[in-house]
């Protein structure tokens, strides 16, 4: 597929759904020399469903690989074991080998729904993490200072609060770091509340002397009754494979406040058309529950 440097395409890559671009010049300029990109996204499998969530981030790969940029997708099978740490006030259960395969079965199905997965590098984490000795495992972990990790915000809380912190979940960056080393990304994506995780690839990138990935991160999406962000936990969520008749009625019971953010990240209309909404809606000139239809639409 042929690299596309069309400035203008780049800038808008930049703007609709992304919260922070680290590092945006270094990017730009990657993007627009023409080079292949291998674009990465993780998720852990510790559920069997994506949702309306995890497309913001799907719809941001999508638009590199439209681009012409190798997309990675990757499957944490192995980190899933452990759970990831982030904003938990409390350890994660680990989960067992039988659930994360039963969770992840149908994850390229559904991902399949956003990105072309005949242009998708598929990727388990486990295929490199599993190999790791003992002594590997301690070499990798030289590379990283304690000091760095306890700057981590919810770690810095659990600290000082007495609240158990165990080893592993102190480790999970690390090895989320460290794919990003195995696979020599240049690029990594994900949610704001990754932030942490997405800057230790950088750093042990430059430790095993790789050119460091530059970070793109993306909102969180409030889930249906506004607050919390959209968890299958909390029921809140609307699946990328649900039946069009629920999907119908959840996006109905949506909160108003919610509809044009909603619009913004998980649909393809064009900004004034969303710009025309907000401000119909914002002027009383339209029915909240008109917007809903289309969104639901869309």
């Amino acid at each position: 597929m042929k690299i596309i440097t069309d400035k203008n395409k780049i800038e808008e890559l930049f703007k609709r759904g992304v919260e922070e671009v680290l590092v945006k010049e270094n990017l730009r300029k990657r993007l627009e020399s023409g080079k292949k990109l291998r674009i990465k996204l993780g998720i852990d499998p510790t559920g069997s469903v994506l949702h309306l969530g995890h497309s913001v981030v799907l719809r941001k790969l999508k638009d590199f690989q439209n681009l012409g940029h190798q997309v990675i997708f990757l499957i944490g099978d192995f980190t899933a074991r452990i759970g990831d740490p982030t904003g938990r006030s409390a350890a994660r259960k680990p989960m067992t080998d039988k659930e994360i395969n039963a969770n992840m079965k149908s994850y390229a199905k559904q991902a399949g729904l956003i990105l072309d997965m005949n242009q998708v590098e598929i990727r388990y984490n486990s295929e490199w993490l599993d190999k790791l000795n003992f002594q590997e495992l301690i070499i990798l972990a030289s590379k990283i200072t304690y000091a760095q990790m306890a700057q981590r915000a919810d770690f810095k809380d659990r600290i000082k609060n007495d609240q158990d912190l165990s080893l592993q979940e102190f480790l999970y960056p690390m090895m989320q770091g460290y794919d990003s080393v195995a696979l020599k990304a240049d690029v990594e994506l994900g949610g704001t509340d990754q932030k942490f995780n997405l800057l230790m690839g950088r750093q042990l990138q430059k430790k095993y002397n790789q050119e460091p990935q530059d970070i793109v991160t993306c909102p969180l999406l409030e889930g249906l009754s506004g607050g919390d962000k959209m968890s299958k936990s909390l029921n809140n969520y609307i699946a990328l494979m649900e039946k069009p008749a629920d999907m119908y009625g959840k996006v109905m019971s949506l909160t108003d406040d919610l509809i044009v953010r909603y619009f913004t990240l998980c649909t393809y209309l064009s900004e004034p058309e969303v710009v025309k909404i907000k401000s119909e809606l914002a002027g009383g000139q339209a029915n909240p529950r008109d917007y809903k239809m289309k969104l639901a639409y869309e």
